[in-house]
């Protein structure tokens, strides 16, 4: 919240706008108090806790330890041989925008009218009653990025939201969540504008279309910049910057507020974002897809870049060919343990076993000859993506002080055969598996009954 005020009064003080729109409404759920007794642990930040005991109060955690003291207003939970987890994060759905079931009336991902729509921004597609939220739930999954899809050199703008099922979007966003702004390279953009006979239609002309947007962002940052410096008095005698959206998004970039999130499959093409993003002073925060990032990986981690791959999803496209399965493995080893890998779905299936997905990226990394345990592999689908969406500081890991997003497993969450048995969001229960409460979009209700496939005993 802090961060956010900064922002308002800097905003309020340059005298460029007055609120932040679209801001976040959400509201959590009233909290529980909680004690998660004798559980083995995952912190998401790399570390195993065996029969280690984890207190909630008001929708934080307060204490990870053995034999933690409570009192009487504490719920007791038994997680006695079972395990227990941060919640996971997707850093790549495109649940909302296309939601299920999947119908053309419904497909609001891609605005492939021009090869540079940054001014869209995937949350005014979002579609609150999506089916899949709840599913995605019951896989574990308490927060998920929502992206625009590729089709085009800069999408818009995406969002990170809490996987409560709301009414309204703004009350599901999560709170000071930055946005991020989706770009895509290769094939995508070349084909759908190029079979239109305009630009791009080809690589080259993927670039040249960057960084034409870039340098016109600059001239754009520039007269705000201008704007900003001036003296009250001189304000009064000059024109205030007229506001564009397209510029608006890409300004934010260059001023370091907004993340870039670029699906990119090529090493050679992933290298010259790269060089991109120097000539015009902004950073990348992840990749997406990559399948070709081992080539890259040291490159990846000098620069501070997330690799968000696919566990053994390849070969679908000429451009998605040249893969290995110990991809996510080499990119997390890379400069010695200094890489940031992250495990994403891009699938409305995928996205509800991402523990799965993390458990083949690490038998791969095994068996190429890594040693990397399961206490640094629940990172990819942790911690690492709460830090490439900007929201670190509050998800992503057990830590005194942070949301209590917890899920707890029947089994070691790396096992084909965990269930997820309950999942808390901010320290609320959000899904139990042994109970009436099921979640379920309005959408669901009256189409799935609870009893419809109960067998009669």
């Amino acid at each position: 919240m802090t961060k956010l005020i900064i922002k308002y009064l800097f905003l309020i003080f340059a005298g460029l706008v007055y609120a932040d729109p679209f801001e976040s409404t959400y509201e959590p759920l009233p909290s529980e108090n909680i004690l998660i007794k004798n559980a083995n642990i995952y912190d998401g930040e790399g570390n195993e806790f065996l029969q280690t005991d984890i207190l909630i109060q008001d929708r934080q955690i307060i204490a990870i330890g053995k034999d933690l003291p409570v009192n009487d207003e504490f719920l007791i939970i038994d997680a006695t041989n079972k395990w227990v987890t941060p919640g996971i994060i997707d850093i790549h759905s495109h649940m909302g925008v296309y939601p299920a079931p999947g119908v053309s009336t419904s497909a609001d991902g891609n605005e492939a009218t021009s090869p540079v729509t940054a001014d869209v921004w995937a949350e005014h597609s979002i579609w609150v009653q999506d089916p899949q939220y709840a599913l995605a739930l019951k896989g574990g999954v308490t927060a998920f990025h929502i992206l625009p899809g590729s089709a085009n050199l800069i999408g818009g703008r995406g969002v990170t939201v809490k996987n409560l099922q709301r009414n309204t979007i703004n009350s599901m966003k999560f709170p000071d969540a930055p946005h991020s702004l989706k770009m895509a390279c290769g094939e995508n953009p070349k084909r759908v504008y190029g079979n239109r006979q305009q630009a791009p239609s080809t690589r080259m002309g993927n670039a040249a279309g960057y960084r034409k947007s870039w340098i016109e962002a600059e001239a754009y940052l520039s007269r705000l910049i201008e704007y900003e410096e001036k003296s009250d008095e001189a304000k009064e005698l000059a024109y205030k910057p007229q506001r564009n959206l397209e510029m608006d998004t890409l300004a934010g970039v260059l001023r370091g507020e907004i993340l870039v999130h670029n699906h990119c499959y090529r090493a050679e093409e992933m290298a010259t974002m790269i060089n991109i993003a120097k000539e015009f002073n902004y950073k990348i925060t992840a990749f997406h897809h990559g399948v070709e990032a081992y080539k890259i990986a040291d490159l990846l981690a000098e620069n501070n870049i997330c690799g968000a791959l696919w566990a053994d999803w390849w070969g679908f496209k000429h451009e998605a060919y040249d893969m290995v399965q110990a991809n996510i493995a080499i990119v997390d080893q890379a400069l010695g343990g200094k890489g940031c890998a992250i495990v994403h779905s891009d699938d409305a299936i995928g996205i509800q076993h991402l523990n799965q997905e993390a458990s083949k990226a690490l038998s791969a990394g095994l068996r190429a000859g890594f040693n990397i345990s399961k206490a640094r592999a629940m990172n990819w689908i942790t911690s690492n993506p709460a830090k490439a969406a900007g929201i670190y500081e509050e998800t992503g890991s057990l830590k005194v002080g942070k949301n209590a997003d917890v899920v707890i497993w029947s089994k070691n969450p790396f096992s084909v055969y965990a269930l997820v048995e309950r999942v808390f969001i901010d320290g609320a229960t959000a899904y139990e598996r042994n109970s009436d409460f099921q979640p379920s979009s309005d959408f669901d209700v009256g189409i799935i009954s609870p009893n419809k496939n109960r067998i009669e005993e």
